[in-house]
């Protein structure tokens, strides 16, 4: 009886996990392009063109300090040339040789001024990609989600990036599971407008063997008014 009893209670665990096993829903998986959807957003490009502007500027002002410090070089030079002259009094080669040795500290503290705008440039430069990186990565993974949703997927895998391994996480996978192009589509459906071009002003006619038009004259500038 008790074997019995055993056998009934063994045969219902096993019924019990195969109906929890067909109750679960099947899985559905997609893939996505993470990399590919974060560099074709427009707001990537946007942001590109706002970092390339201020490499710009902070290599306009690295270059500026860096003319700064080679003047201070050519005075230093100048300034050691005069200290070695033999026709100079010692009260004249003591302050000569007060003023090389000042200049040379000017430079040393140029030097460490440039130093420190490139480091904390870059820095900041540094902080704010990742800022729109991490914000942008955050908008784009929201659309993935609702996508994946609306194709009733029960996995996302992102096939951007490679494994450990140094291997694609995703080996392979086919073109009909993958929400790339749908993520793309949606997340720049608000990209702006671009700005609207004024037409080129049309060439004018000229006839056959007849002399080209002239350029207008400059008009004359107005008086000076006399103080």
């Amino acid at each position: 009886m008790k074997k019995l009893i055993r056998t009934l209670t063994t045969l219902a665990v096993l019924s019990a996990g195969s109906l929890a096993l067909h109750a679960q829903p099947a899985v559905k998986l997609v893939t996505v392009d993470m990399a590919k959807a974060f560099e074709a957003h427009y707001k990537s490009e946007e942001a590109n063109l706002k970092f390339q502007d201020a490499d710009k500027k902070a290599q306009e002002q690295a270059e500026e300090l860096n003319k700064q410090r080679q003047t201070m070089v050519d005075e230093y030079k100048e300034l050691t040339e005069q200290a070695k002259n033999s026709l100079l009094t010692a009260e004249a080669r003591t302050k000569a040789e007060a003023d090389v040795a000042k200049k040379y500290e000017d430079i040393q503290r140029k030097s460490a001024e440039i130093q420190q705008f490139v480091q904390n440039t870059q820095r900041l430069m540094q902080q704010r990609m990742n800022s729109h990186r991490e914000m942008l990565l955050e908008e784009i993974s929201k659309v993935v989600v609702e996508i994946a949703r609306k194709r009733e997927a029960t996995l996302v895998l992102d096939k951007s990036g490679p494994s450990f391994y140094r291997i694609p996480i995703v080996l392979y996978s086919d073109a009909a599971y993958d929400i790339t192009p749908e993520v793309i589509a949606q997340e720049n459906k608000d990209r702006p407008a671009p700005p609207a071009v004024a037409p080129a002003a049309p060439a004018p006619l000229t006839v056959p063997g007849a002399p080209a038009p002239k350029p207008a004259a400059p008009k004359p500038a107005a008086p000076e008014a006399k103080k």
